[in-house]
């Protein structure tokens, strides 16, 4: 089964845990990692911005993977949020199958 890291970037840590938290109770994602304290530069609607943001990193499987983002863009309070699919080339199988038991469906 193909495993997903997804990389999201939140306004402030609040924010990206209330993703996380909805993630892993309904079950689409079987973890989220939480880092705080980012600092972001970026190009939107013209103009340079600066802000903080916290990054989260959810892990789910295919099965799982548009759903994920979807639900993402329900929760997330920006316009065009980052989220973003990478795939897991390999890992510690007992561990991938870990997150693969951990969402629904199994």
């Amino acid at each position: 089964m193909q495993t997903y890291w997804v990389y999201v970037t939140a306004g402030s840590r609040e924010e990206a845990e209330t993703i996380g938290r909805t993630l892993v109770g309904e079950e689409i994602a079987a973890c989220a990692n939480i880092f705080d304290g980012v600092r972001s530069v970026y190009r939107w609607q013209g103009a340079v911005h600066e802000d903080a943001e916290a990054v989260m990193i959810a892990k789910t499987t295919h099965a799982h993977l548009d759903t994920l983002i979807a639900r993402v863009r329900e929760l997330h309070s920006y316009d065009c949020p980052c989220v973003v699919a990478i795939p897991v080339a390999a890992g510690n199988p007992d561990y991938l199958q870990w997150i693969a038991d951990s969402v629904a469906g199994g």
